[in-house]
Parts: C-alpha cells; structure tokens; sequence
C-alpha cells in the first residue's frame, strides 16, 4: 500500500486584502505562502500509525508528528534522506537526513544533525503527539533541502532515542514510515 502524500502551498488569505505585506486601513496582508509538507505513518502491514505534517518557515521547519495505535511508551522520530517506506523494514528510507555531515544527537559533541528529531511518548490511550521546531532545515528552495529529488522520510523506530549514539541513537527498528516527496 502506498502512503498518502501531499506537499501543498498553503497560503493564508485574509478576504478583501491585497498582495504585499505590511498593513492598510487596518487589515494585515500575508506574507509568501507557506509550503507544506505531510504524510501518512504506515506500519509494517500498512496499518495507519500516524500523521506528520512538516510546515517551512522562514528559517526553520515546523514538524508536528502524532502517531496511533502504538503500546505506551517513547519512542524515536527521525527524518531520513529517501523519500521511500518498503515495510516491513523500512530501510528503504536510506539514512537519516544529515547533509551537515555530522553525528547524531543533540547529546553527542559532534551533532546533531538535521534528521534528529524528540522522541515521541505515547500514553496509555495509544497516542501521542510532538511538536517542535528544527532551526536550518528547508523543505524546498535551500542547497540542502529535505525534499530534494529523492524526497524523504518520516520514520517512528521501535524505541526511545537515547540523543548521542551515531548513527541512529540506539532506537530500534523501524516500524512505521511516511514519505515525503516534492511534486
């Protein structure tokens, strides 16, 4: 089963205002359109395990992961280069996402880089949900962007993230995925 995937231009309309930004009589103008990036987090049966939903910002991405379906406990997020979720292993999504070529995790002296992400905790209910910011990271339109000619991934692993063991913070197998892909 193929995930859903859709890249969008969103653009903030205020109704009766003009292009441009700024102000006039009042009514705030929007600024560029945001671009907007979110998959479906399929496990390895393609069950539904979630949603991400990665929104680029003027010098950050957005990312707001929610997943489902998934015993309590934490689990590690991680953004990798492909743009390719074969279960039910999911190593088709290639490595993470580091084009500053550095080690992983925010506790490690020589990271992180930008496919770390915070590890998600699922409650007893079966969800839960983490949003953050990732300063530096384009989706579109930067020498490094995430969604480059092979897009990328969303992966949720087996495990907590442990933030400083290279290459992937000892967090388990993949067991759902989502991919990103430019249109």
């Amino acid at each position: 089963m193929k995930p859903v995937v859709a890249l969008a231009v969103v653009v903030a309309a205020i109704a009766g205002c003009s292009h441009g930004s700024g102000t006039s009589l009042g009514k705030v103008h929007p600024g560029p359109p945001a671009i907007e990036a979110t998959t479906q987090l399929l496990g390895a049966n393609g069950e539904l395990r979630g949603t991400a939903t990665l929104t680029q910002l003027a010098a950050a991405t957005a990312v707001r992961v929610r997943v489902e379906g998934l015993a309590p406990g934490t689990y590690a997020v991680h953004l990798h280069g492909i743009g390719k979720c074969e279960g039910p292993k999911f190593t088709s999504a290639g490595p993470h996402f580091n084009p500053t070529m550095t080690q992983h995790g925010k506790d490690n002296p020589l990271g992180p880089h930008l496919g770390d992400l915070p590890n998600v905790v699922v409650g007893p209910g079966g969800t839960g949900t983490v949003d953050f910011t990732i300063a530096g990271l384009a989706l579109v339109g930067s020498t490094a962007p995430l969604l480059d000619a092979d897009g990328a991934a969303v992966v949720v692993h087996a495990g907590p993230d442990d933030y400083r063991t290279d290459p992937s913070g000892n967090s388990g197998d993949r067991i759902a995925c989502g991919a990103l892909a430019a249109r």
